[in-house]
């Protein structure tokens, strides 16, 4: 399951590595690279919950390789487009893969972890993995032949689909994920969650947008460098959501979150203040931070709401993923009209406001 996490999220990834070929190749400016980002997530974001509804009334397991096979499938696509529209399309293909395999991988990543902390940071890293193999795949890839070849990159969902198909014919775990929690929903600390979530996604999906074309002005050496930021934190997140799960066993989850976005606000305002190749240090622990309450978000908002863990996957591991595509426009104007550097300066109100609404919130029962 982790592997196929890591899979599907190798699209999500996709999107923010072929910004600066879009910006070289196809003369795009923030708000329209901006528009790429948000069709990926936008249709994510609206059909997420239903997906969630969908796999709470009945397990869904065909639905898992299916989605991710529509996320490669829309990635492919979005080079061949020569319109703007088209690649807006492909984009929100890629969108509508991602949304529909999130609330029923983490349903079953629940079930077959037993509930545990450490178990469901693995899968949760799987999704980091994927994000961060995604600069490594695009980069190489797209600056040889350029945007013609992104129907190259629809393997890794192949390969996920069938790792994955194999995976949910195992008799055990179909059957195993066919039972449902019992318990009383907490929906007020399910919604304090959920805004923490949607700040963090705002902060995450804004880097990573821009981070590669603000490492380019910050440091130097274009699209190379901006792989290299992209890894950088896509890699620090994947080592932040693993340190989640050992943390919050030993110390708490609700305590884990509060230190770890405390920690994150200081570290994101030297990022974007500090000049220098301190720039890549600073951007790993700003990921580290950022990343240690990701699988612990997904863990409390399956015990807020015991009785739909398929909801809560959704919204914990999708909705509240995507939905920070919904405000890169934003960011992309602020960009347009002042600098890069004053629109991600915006994003350090969002981590201190994650870490504020952390202490109303109290450890599930």
């Amino acid at each position: 399951m982790a592997t196929g996490h890591a899979c599907v999220d190798i699209y999500q990834g996709c999107v923010p590595a072929l910004v600066p070929f879009l910006v070289a190749e196809r003369g795009l400016g923030y708000v329209a690279v901006s528009g790429i980002t948000l069709a990926a997530t936008l249709l994510s974001s609206v059909v997420q919950p239903v997906f969630g509804v969908l796999t709470d009334r009945r397990p869904l397991t065909w639905l898992i390789p299916v989605a991710m096979t529509t996320a490669g499938l829309g990635i492919a696509l979005l080079g061949v487009g020569q319109t703007y529209w088209l690649m807006w399309l492909a984009a929100a293909l890629s969108g509508l893969g991602v949304a529909a395999y999130h609330p029923e991988a983490a349903r079953m990543a629940r079930v077959v972890s037993g509930g545990s902390h450490v178990g469901m940071s693995w899968f949760s890293v799987g999704g980091n993995v994927g994000f961060a193999l995604a600069p490594i795949l695009v980069t190489p890839i797209i600056a040889a032949g350029g945007l013609s070849l992104t129907p190259l990159l629809v393997a890794p969902a192949l390969f996920g689909a069938a790792i994955t198909t194999w995976a949910v014919r195992s008799r055990a775990t179909v059957a195993v994920s066919r039972g449902h929690s019992e318990g009383t929903d907490d929906w007020p600390s399910f919604l304090r969650l959920s805004l923490i979530m949607i700040c963090r996604s705002i902060v995450f999906v804004g880097l990573g947008t821009f981070i590669a074309l603000y490492a380019g002005q910050r440091v130097g050496g274009g699209t190379t460098t901006g792989g290299v930021a992209l890894f950088i934190l896509f890699a620090a997140g994947a080592l932040g959501t693993l340190l989640g799960g050992r943390l919050a066993t030993r110390y708490g989850r609700v305590r884990t979150l509060r230190t770890s976005y405390a920690v994150a606000v200081p570290a994101l305002a030297c990022l974007v203040f500090v000049p220098g190749p301190a720039f890549f240090g600073f951007l790993a622990a700003t990921a580290i931070a950022m990343s240690i309450p990701f699988s612990l978000h997904v863990t409390l908002g399956q015990d807020f709401l015991p009785g739909r863990v398929g909801t809560a996957g959704g919204m914990t591991l999708g909705l509240a993923v995507s939905i920070g595509g919904v405000a890169t426009p934003v960011l992309g104007t602020i960009a347009e009209h002042t600098s890069l550097r004053l629109a991600l300066s915006t994003l350090i109100a969002l981590v201190l406001c994650s870490s504020l609404i952390g202490y109303a919130l109290n450890e599930p029962a």
